[in-house]
This record gives C-alpha cells, structure tokens and sequence, in this order.
C-alpha cells in the first residue's frame, strides 16, 4: 500500500526514481561509447557526464526518502518488499556512481597525458629550433673562413707573382749590369764612370727590397683583417 507523502507518495518517488536510474544508465554508456571511440578520434563530453553525476545525485537523494518512508509501512510484508525495493534502487545508483567516478578518473589521466604530449612537442620543436640554429651559425661562420682563406690564398698568389716579376727583374738589370760592364771595359771608360754604375745599382737594389718588405706588410695586414 501506497502511503500519501509531501512531494508525492512512496510508489511515486519509486517510479521517479526508476526513470532517473534508466535515464543515467543510459548516460553512463553513451560516456563509455564516446570513450571507447575517443582512441579512434571521437569526442568527450563533460556535460554529458555532469548531467549524469546530477541524476545519480538526485536518485540517492530519493533513496534516502523512500528509505524513510518505507519503514513507516504498516504491513511487514509491504515494508519488506519496499525495503528491497529501495535498496535495489540504492544499489544500482551506487553502481552507476562508480561506472561514473571511473571514467571520470579516466578522462582526467588522458587529458593529462595530452597536455604532457603537447608540452614535450613543444619543448622539442624548440630545441629542434634551437639545434638548426646552432647549424645554421656553424655553416655561416664555417662560409666565412673559406671566403677567408679563398681571399688570403688569393692574396698570397699575387704577391708571390710580384716577387717573382721582382726577381726576374733582377735578373735582367745583373744581365744588362754585366753587358754594361763589358762594354765600358771595352771602350775605356773612367772609374769614376764605372762607380756611378755600381751606386745606381745599389740603389735598385734598395729600392727591390723595400718592395719585397712593402708586399709581405701588405700580406700580412691583410691576412689579419681577414682571420
């Protein structure tokens, strides 16, 4: 027997609650669906799962109703099986709550796992910046010591040429020197001739070694300025 209570009588917060434990089981799957299908690119959906958690909340509170009532059924026999009654609906409730409670840690451990996932991508695309970085100053300073030593060896071919034009040079002022020689001993000339001859020559030969030490200075500086 049914007995009249404020809000609705025991049979009709028993119905209610039934309804609200058919309407979060449903949830409770739907959420296990989604997660299931989450690891094949589904979807969450935490109003689903809040709707759910305010359902079960919501039928415990009627358990604890319906548990008042019933012990105040008159007939043993009608209070036994409105006992069972209500702890069944306890019972499922406190299930639906557990099913709940799990997913939800579950959820909560992936979506850690993918803000780690997202801050160790981005910590490694950043060091990948940073090392082709590090490659990209390597191979620009690497450029510069060849443009460098192409430059020096460049610099130091030409002086070697000049030095060779010097020394041939050389050669051909001793040769015309000697043939000079030959000549004025021929014709007579004077000693005093013959020692201006020889300042002259001292004085091309000066002015070849200036040379030679102008060019190595030369060099040199600008193998400083290069390095």
């Amino acid at each position: 027997m049914a007995m009249p209570v404020e809000g609705g009588t025991l049979s009709e917060i028993h119905q209610s609650a039934r309804k609200l434990l058919l309407k979060a089981r449903d949830g409770v799957e739907k959420l296990e669906r989604l997660e299931s299908s989450t690891s094949n690119g589904g979807f969450d959906s935490p109003e689903l799962s809040f709707a759910v958690k305010k359902d079960i909340s919501q039928i415990q509170s009627l358990c604890v109703e319906m548990d008042r009532l019933w012990r105040s059924v008159s007939a043993k026999s009608q209070r036994d099986l409105w006992k069972r009654k209500v702890e069944q609906i306890a019972e499922e409730a406190e299930s639906l709550k557990g099913s709940l409670d799990k997913y939800l840690v579950r959820n909560q451990r992936r979506m850690n796992e993918a803000r780690e996932r997202t801050e160790l991508l981005g910590r490694a695309n950043g060091e990948s910046a940073h090392v082709l970085r590090i490659f990209d100053e390597e191979a620009q300073a690497m450029q510069s010591v060849r443009n460098s030593s192409r430059m020096l060896q460049e610099s130091f071919a030409t002086g070697t040429a000049i030095l060779s034009k010097y020394a041939e040079q050389r050669d051909r002022l001793k040769n015309a020197q000697r043939k000079a020689l030959d000549v004025l001993n021929t014709v007579g000339l004077s000693n005093t001739v013959l020692r201006l001859i020889e300042r002259r020559n001292r004085v091309d030969q000066r002015i070849k070694y200036v040379g030679m030490f102008l060019t190595i200075v030369i060099l040199y500086f600008f193998w400083r300025w290069t390095s």
